[in-house]
């Protein structure tokens, strides 16, 4: 009974499958199944830059600035190494299963149904919390634009119930203890919404609209189809990425080299704490892989998409982190436009009404990649017999996940009218890393599998018996004192907690040592699968136990509905 959780998808059944269509969904009024095959190495490239080109660089960036100092460049080159070990996984598996439904799909290959069940629920909340976050942040963006010129729209309308009720609290309490000059302006907006929004007593009506007509707009267009997707990303593509070009060089000639020292004020660990805005950005990786099927050569055009991407992203990351830290002090980038922020701040206020019409954009163009990955995803798996077979439907004449498309929309816009954009952020990032690790894990599991072919994108094999035992024991050595401390516990349970997800990583750390020594295992994907656990342990116990949550409820959902109604269920 145990090995049914664990049957595997042949490549070869999943290869079968899609070239004939089997879905009845799938199957059009004029007898053709299938999406639209157009995309290619360029489209591919730009968006997995719209998808990485947006929150994080117009926002996150600021967060992490201010706790990391200009030491945060040095967060971009660690993140983006992490990265660049897991995109070389999606390659992989891309290169050999040019499918959609990204990395449940390759689970499935590898490690089996439940795995495959386990990653697929992820990412929809991945996808689902991501696309909320940046509707959120729109909707910040796009009302300060509007404020700038003179259109007001009511507080209570663009924000969320709890930011408004927390700001309230706060400010009384800043007013009754005569701190009022801790009161932000962001603050006292948001005690604003509260105290002006209609209602009978505590239950007031405030919702997010401009996060709730993003939404639907860009449900739409993507709805309508993947070539107007395709230009619409394109077109946002080359704008922001020429704005955030001109911003660079304009910054440079603003850079005061003292901003710059110390380097990093808080140490390591205050450069890591913006890991999680930070890497929220990096979903765009998997956005690409959900669209295999729509590619004109995956096995070619899609590694070299995510890996063009990568490198592009992180150049911008990483000078746009220097030119904000030099422009100003990192003590002052806690802010949520900090783009606009330092140009105004340098007496430049023009450049930053064109810097928050450019995050408008880059923020939608990221909400564009998300809500066109979700939908086939949902259409994967409902493929497979794991969800109804509604998500699997392609619109006759759009050639789209219809319903698949329609359910994100709803899925995502409620939500954005009411939640808080710290609360889902943190929960988006574990979600993301907790993907790359099975990913990458999925490499080792599915390597001696499979058969390379040749024209194909083939990860180099880097023997790691040796290499990773010796890391992991420099490592101890350098780090022996915060392991010391790790180790030893103070009594302070609500501290000591989130030191919790450290021992798990230092396990799993010692386990991997052990098979790269008995096994042999490719470098590559075991410094990608450890890179990212560790990332994962840096978000605290809380969000664990969110994730944990998730995941727990998801296993109802499959042991209840998937497992009996799974298409290798029936036909064993």
């Amino acid at each position: 009974m145990l090995k049914n959780y664990f049957r595997k998808k042949p490549l070869s059944s999943i290869m079968s499958d899609i070239e004939s269509g089997y879905s009845d969904g799938e199957t059009t009024e004029a007898g053709s199944t299938g999406l639209k095959k157009i995309l290619g190495v360029k489209d591919l490239t730009f968006m997995g830059i719209a998808a990485v080109i947006g929150a994080g660089i117009f926002s996150t960036i600021g967060e992490a600035s201010f706790h990391g100092g200009p030491g945060v460049a040095l967060l971009f080159i660690i993140t983006a190494i992490t990265c660049g070990f897991s995109a070389m996984c999606y390659a992989e598996f891309a290169s050999r299963i040019p499918v959609s439904g990204s990395a449940y799909t390759y689970a499935y290959a590898s490690f089996g149904e439940l795995i495959a069940w386990i990653i697929g629920w992820d990412l929809l909340m991945e996808y689902a919390i991501g696309n909320i976050a940046v509707a959120i942040s729109w909707s910040q963006y796009f009302t300060n634009l509007l404020e700038g010129f003179h259109i007001h729209i009511p507080e209570y309308l663009t924000m969320d119930y709890l930011s408004a009720f927390r700001a309230h609290e706060r400010v009384a309490e800043l007013t009754r203890l005569g701190n009022t000059a801790d009161i932000t302006p962001m603050l006292q907006r948001q005690a604003l919404g509260w105290t002006t929004a209609p209602g009978i007593g505590h239950i007031k009506l405030i919702a997010d609209i401009p996060a709730l007509a993003i939404v639907i707009a860009i449900t739409y267009l993507v709805y309508v189809g993947i070539r107007e997707t395709k230009r619409a990303t394109n077109a946002m593509v080359m704008l922001k990425i020429g704005i955030v070009i001109a911003v660079i060089i304009l910054g440079f000639f603003y850079i005061t080299p003292a901003n710059w020292s110390p380097f990093m004020p808080n140490g390591f660990r205050g450069v890591m704490r913006g890991v999680s805005g930070v890497f929220f950005a990096y979903i765009g990786f998997d956005a690409i892989s959900t669209t295999a099927e729509e590619c004109k050569n995956p096995q070619r055009d899609l590694p070299k998409g995510m890996i063009y991407s990568l490198v592009i992203c992180t150049v911008l990351y990483i000078l746009i982190a220097l030119v904000l830290t030099g422009m100003v002090s990192y003590k002052e980038l806690a802010v949520g436009d900090p783009l606009a922020f330092v140009f105004e701040r340098v007496g430049l206020k023009q450049i930053s009404y064109v810097i928050s019409v450019s995050a408008v954009i880059a923020t939608a163009s990221v909400l564009l990649i998300f809500q066109m990955g979700q939908p086939r995803i949902w259409m994967t798996m409902s493929r497979d017999g794991l969800l109804p077979r509604a998500f699997s439907r392609i619109h006759p004449k759009y050639k789209t996940p219809s319903f698949s498309t329609i359910v994100t929309g709803i899925v995502v816009a409620v939500p954005a009218l009411f939640m808080n954009l710290t609360e889902v952020t943190d929960l988006t990032s574990i979600g993301t890393l907790f993907a790359f690790v099975l990913v990458c894990g999925g490499v080792l599991v599915l390597d001696k599998d499979t058969q390379r072919q040749p024209g194909r994108f083939r990860m180099p094999y880097i023997n790691s018996r040796y290499i990773v035992p010796t890391l992991l024991i420099v490592l101890v050595v350098i780090f022996w004192e915060p392991l010391k401390t790790l180790l030893t516990y103070s009594g302070d349970w609500h501290t000591y907690k989130d030191n919790l997800p450290y021992f798990l990583f230092i396990i799993l750390a010692a386990v991997i040592a052990i098979l790269c020594v008995v096994k042999k295992l490719s470098l590559i994907p075991v410094l990608g699968l450890l890179s990212c656990f560790y990332l994962m342990t840096e978000l605290g116990y809380t969000n664990w136990l969110r994730f944990l949550i998730w995941l727990g409820l998801g296993l109802i959902v499959y042991f209840s509905y998937s497992f009996k109604n799974s298409r290798l269920n029936k036909a064993g």
